[in-house]
């Protein structure tokens, strides 16, 4: 055999080496500055990740900047606020109520009733058994949701059920709530529907 197909052979039968190479000073730089712009945008527009805070506003202090401070207005950014912190778990953040769970806001006549008397014992005093709710029955046990909300937190709250989801009924005070939490006393019991619908409105 010739040197020449020796050399041929040999080539052939070599393992293949791996060699390091450094990556493109170009692409370090280029994704360095992808990195910080990226991070200066979400610093600027990304609200810490609070879930209130969407475009266009960009951050919860910017958010609330926009709040109103006082009249009507104020009470129904505080009603909602309560409502979804305290009753829309079960009810719902539309007011449509959970199958199982707890009737629909919207459209009940134990919320657009002429008078607040009965809508107001029900957070203050939880309800037990059955009750009908458009027609249909919900056996439930409520607790006393509204005991531990100040009087102006509950009367807020209250408002907010009665004038949401084309519900059109009228306010509920603060003197409201106080006077029948008054005259309730510390240990309410929860109330039925026989209960509330002997109260006047």
């Amino acid at each position: 055999m010739s040197d020449e197909n020796k050399t041929c052979g040999n080539a052939s039968n070599a393992e293949p080496t791996v060699t390091r190479s450094a990556a493109p000073m170009w692409i370090i730089v280029v994704t360095l500055g992808l990195l910080f712009t990226g991070g200066l945008y979400l610093d600027s527009h990304g609200g810490w990740f609070d879930a209130k805070v969407y475009a266009p506003y960009h951050s919860a202090d910017q958010l609330e900047a926009f709040q109103p401070r006082s009249g009507a207005a104020a009470q129904a950014a505080q009603g909602k606020r309560v409502y979804e912190a305290v009753c829309g778990i079960c009810h719902g953040m539309d007011g449509a109520g959970k199958p199982g769970q707890a009737p629909p806001l919207a459209g009940s006549e134990w919320v657009t009733t002429k008078g607040v008397n009965r809508l107001v014992h029900i957070p203050l005093q939880g309800l037990s058994g059955t009750l009908v709710v458009e027609g249909k029955e919900w056996n439930l046990n409520m607790a006393a949701m509204g005991v531990a909300l100040p009087d102006s937190d509950l009367a807020a709250v209250l408002t907010y059920l009665r004038t949401s989801w084309g519900n059109k009924a009228g306010e509920v005070t603060a003197d409201d709530v106080k006077k029948i939490r008054d005259a309730l006393g510390g240990h309410p019991q929860p109330a039925n529907s026989e209960q509330l619908k002997a109260m006047p409105e």
